[in-house]
């Protein structure tokens, strides 16, 4: 093929283009058809709230030392961040290869080879140095579709690298105040087993006394051994906290140091009608995101299998061999080619693959706009958790309080002889149960509030 031809080719082809479709080379736009996808994509046009919670540095929130090293070797051993940052760079190495798809490929392939006509001539060898240049022209947009789903995919592994990272800030967080809350568990029962201890003692020597019988005995007893039976079930809560804490930050089992009187402080004022802005910046909203603007892409590339692909070629060189022929001396040559390559019918298979990605595209979209509505939900749930909780505290700490004093009251009416020691025994046993739910209380308040931090995209 000529340069006129080659030319005659590509004016074709140009024209063919304008009057095909367009949508192939439109970039990805988010359809704003629904309300959730409306209200996501102004909230992107809105400038970023440096002040809002989920914008807020890990540390800010976190601010107990052991918790902030405890996270900070989770950050630099956990084994799913790895895969999700290696997941990053072959995100980049893809993008990379999309870049370089528009370059000609060049091949270097020298050969050699000898003829003989029997009883004619001898053996006759050639030989040729050949440079091979092959460039596909991306004028229908296959090679700009493919670039483009590159990057929108790298874009989705950030986010997702993002994602994993805020779960594990808040696993760890979440794992640390567990052993906050058992710790203290084990200390209150451990305290309460002591003085329940000295209950069934006063007991017996008022039964030397002749004040009790042995049912008595007997009956403070069996709750002293209630409280026993407790605390091996905390220290076994206790080890599976510490190992899945070691998980965590990939290391050997052992037990980690904590700070029994850390709490969770958020900011004193909290939202409850939360922004679609502070959703926005959610990395699994985002990863939805470009999920979809990956299945769009795709979606182009179906299309284009439609349209014609267009190679150039070129092969030039030197040396004696020149398709059949061997030439002495060597020379040089050089060969150009032009291919078209129309898809006329491919047994459906094109438009049978154009339908199942446009249903991939729409599933895309479903699921973005689910993931919107989730993260709504969790923000909800967290903020509702959080205001109930310390009403619940504030309602507990007061019947401790109540319990504590009904305790001693009983205790000094006991040794008057102007109770009995059932009524002893159950405001102990309220007062304990009381002290545990405030204890669970703690935890309820302060995994909200991690998962509060969590939910509005807190560790990025």
């Amino acid at each position: 093929m000529n340069i006129k031809n080659i030319r005659l080719l590509l004016v074709t082809v140009v024209i063919a283009t304008v009057m095909g479709s367009c949508h192939i080379y439109k970039k990805y736009d988010l359809p704003d058809d629904s309300t959730q996808s409306a209200k996501y994509k102004e909230a992107l046009e809105q400038p970023v709230d440096s002040s809002a919670l989920g914008n807020l540095q890990w540390d800010e929130i976190f601010t107990d030392p052991q918790l902030q090293a405890l996270i900070t070797m989770a950050l630099d051993n956990n084994v799913d961040l790895q895969n999700a940052k290696l997941n990053v760079d072959i995100a980049h190495a893809q993008l990379l290869g999309a870049r370089l798809s528009y370059l000609p490929s060049l091949t270097f392939a020298p050969n050699g080879s000898g003829s003989k006509i029997f009883k004619v001539n001898d053996l006759d060898w050639g030989y040729q140095l050949p440079l091979s240049v092959s460039w596909e022209i991306d004028i229908f947009g296959q090679k700009l579709n493919s670039k483009r789903q590159a990057q929108v995919n790298l874009k989705q592994t950030e986010a997702y690298e993002q994602a994993t990272r805020s779960q594990i800030i808040g696993a760890v967080a979440n794992c640390y105040y567990s052993l906050v809350s058992y710790n203290k568990q084990l200390a209150l029962y451990r305290e309460t087993a002591d003085l329940w201890k000295q209950t069934v003692q006063v007991m017996r020597d008022m039964k030397e006394a002749g004040r009790f019988n042995e049912v008595a005995i007997v009956q403070s007893e069996a709750s002293y051994y209630s409280v026993l039976s407790a605390i091996p079930q905390v220290e076994m809560a206790i080890n599976e906290l510490n190992n899945t804490m070691s998980l965590l930050l990939n290391t050997e089992p052992q037990v980690w140091e904590i700070n029994t009187e850390s709490m969770v402080v958020l900011p004193a004022e909290l939202e409850f009608g939360v922004p679609m802005s502070y959703l926005a910046a959610r990395p699994d909203v985002r990863a939805a995101e470009y999920q979809f603007a990956a299945a769009y892409y795709a979606t182009n590339l179906a299309r284009t299998a439609f349209y014609p692909n267009i190679t150039l070629s070129a092969t030039g060189g030197y040396g004696t061999l020149v398709g059949s022929a061997i030439l002495d001396p060597a020379r040089w040559f050089i060969n150009l080619a032009g291919q078209l390559a129309l898809p006329l019918f491919n047994s459906g298979q094109n438009i049978a693959t154009l339908k199942a990605q446009k249903a991939a595209q729409q599933q895309a979209l479903n699921t973005f706009e689910n993931t919107v509505l989730s993260a709504s939900a969790e923000v909800s749930n967290a903020l509702v958790t959080m205001e109930k909780s310390q009403e619940m505290r504030q309602n507990i700490a007061l019947q401790v309080e109540k319990l504590q004093k009904a305790v001693e009251y009983n205790e000094d009416l006991l040794r008057l002889s102007t109770t009995t020691y059932l009524e002893v025994l159950t405001a102990q046993q309220s007062l304990l149960n009381s002290q545990v739910s405030l204890l669970n209380t703690d935890l309820t308040i302060n995994q909200a509030a991690i998962n509060l931090y969590q939910a509005l995209g807190g560790g990025r």
